[in-house]
C-alpha cells in the first residue's frame, strides 16, 4: 500500500499547484505516441484509448517514472546529489526514443524556471539542459516536504490528465468520455503508486513495445499536433 499521509492543507496546496494542468511546463504539447497509434487506427475510441493510456500506467510509468521519482525524492531529501545526478541520468537513458527524450527535457527546463519564479533557488550542481522532468518535481515536493507517496500520485494523475486530454483532441472524445476515463483510471494509478514503492532496482524498466514503435514512427509522421 502507499503511504497514507493525511498531508498538511499547505502541503496538499503546494502539490495540487505543482499537478495542475496551468503550470506552464509544456505537457500539453506531448501525447508519448498516441497521436501516431489514433493515426494508425490502434486507438479509435473510449475503450481503446482508456486501454492505450491504462497500458502505458501499468507498463511504463508505473515501472519506470515512478520507481524513479521515488529514489529522486529519497536522495533529494538526504541531500545526496550523486544519487539525484545518477537517477536522472538513468531515466534520459531508458527513454528510447528521440521524442521521448526531447519531452522529457523540455519539461524539465520549463519546471525549473517555474521553480526560480517561485522563489526556490536551484542547486548548484543542476544543469537544467539535462534535468528531467522527474528530477525537478522530486525537487518541488522535497523541499515542500511532500511525502513520497503523495508526490507519486499527484505526477501519475498529472500523466493522466495529460494522456486523457491528448485523446479527447485526438480520436476525438467529448469531455464525459475524457471524464469516465480519468475515473476509471484512477486505482490503476494508486497501484502503480504503490508497486512502484517496493520496486526494486533491478526491475526498473519499461514494457510498452508499442507505445516506443508508436513514438520512433511519430518522429516523421506527415501531419502532426503534438510533439510527440
Amino acid at each position: 500500500m502507499v503511504e497514507r499521509t493525511g498531508a498538511a492543507p499547505l502541503q496538499m496546496l503546494r502539490l495540487l499547484h505543482l499537478a495542475s494542468p496551468a503550470l506552464p511546463v509544456g505537457a500539453f504539447h506531448f501525447s508519448q505516441g498516441l497521436e501516431y497509434a489514433v493515426e494508425v487506427g490502434w486507438v479509435t475510441d473510449e475503450a481503446s484509448a482508456l486501454a492505450w493510456i491504462a497500458g502505458l500506467a501499468s507498463g511504463a510509468v508505473a515501472t519506470l517514472d515512478l520507481p524513479v521519482l521515488a529514489r529522486l525524492h529519497a536522495a533529494w531529501s538526504r541531500g545526496d546529489d550523486a544519487a539525484v545526478a545518477a537517477w536522472n541520468a538513468q531515466l534520459i537513458a531508458m527513454r528510447e526514443t528521440a521524442e521521448s527524450r526531447a519531452e522529457d527535457l523540455h519539461m524539465g527546463s520549463a519546471l525549473s524556471k517555474v521553480l526560480v519564479d517561485l522563489d526556490m533557488p536551484l542547486p548548484a550542481f543542476l544543469n537544467t539542459d539535462t534535468a528531467t522532468y522527474a528530477m525537478l518535481f522530486a525537487l518541488a515536493c522535497s523541499r515542500w516536504e511532500v511525502a513520497v507517496g503523495d508526490t507519486l500520485q499527484a505526477y501519475a494523475w498529472a500523466w493522466a490528465e495529460t494522456q486523457v486530454l491528448a485523446a479527447v483532441k485526438l480520436v476525438p472524445l467529448g469531455q464525459r468520455a475524457g471524464q469516465r476515463m480519468l475515473h476509471r483510471l484512477i486505482p490503476i494509478l494508486f497501484d502503480g503508486a504503490a508497486r512502484a514503492m517496493t520496486r526494486p532496482d533491478e526491475d526498473i524498466g519499461v514494457s510498452g513495445v508499442m507505445q516506443v514503435f508508436a513514438s520512433a514512427r511519430h518522429e516523421t509522421q506527415y501531419t502532426r499536433l503534438f510533439r510527440s
